[in-house]
């Protein structure tokens, strides 16, 4: 896995995830586990939850307010590539809500923005269900 190729960018806001190599390789080791060869190119753009809005509503219609949207731009199926936009406020929120701390939030989203780009669906509830139990997976394999 080529873990330069990805990359963490804020878009209207200051924030910069920590342990940034650490994330990296969890996110390698997860998308060789699902089966994929390599990462292209995947970008984390962490932003406002107004910036989320406007990107929501403009390329898919949908008007709420979300933690994340994942765009896929892979052109083979054994490759991951794409865009995760991810609200750092509805993060913050989502936490306390959960009673979670925001790291593990953050990394909760992530994986699953990684797990989008790896096929899994989040619509309907037996896909919900699956999502999660990925999710907890991978996040007990983080090991950090």
């Amino acid at each position: 896995m080529a873990l330069k190729d990805i990359s963490f960018f804020s878009e209207d806001i200051d924030f910069t995830i920590k342990e940034k190599q650490k994330v990296r390789e969890w996110i390698g080791t997860t998308t060789k586990n699902e089966g994929f060869k390599r990462i292209s190119e995947l970008n984390f753009i962490f932003c406002s939850d107004e910036y989320l809005l406007d990107i929501n509503k403009q390329y898919l219609n949908h008007d709420t307010y979300t933690d994340i949207v994942t765009f896929d731009s892979s052109e083979d199926e054994d490759v991951i590539a794409g865009d995760i936009f991810i609200s750092v406020d509805r993060i913050r929120e989502n936490a306390g809500k959960f009673e979670v701390t925001d790291r593990d939030e953050l990394h909760r989203v992530i994986i699953h923005g990684v797990l989008h780009l790896c096929g899994y669906h989040d619509k309907k509830k037996e896909d919900r269900e699956r999502m999660t139990e990925k999710e907890n997976e991978y996040l007990t394999k983080r090991g950090f």
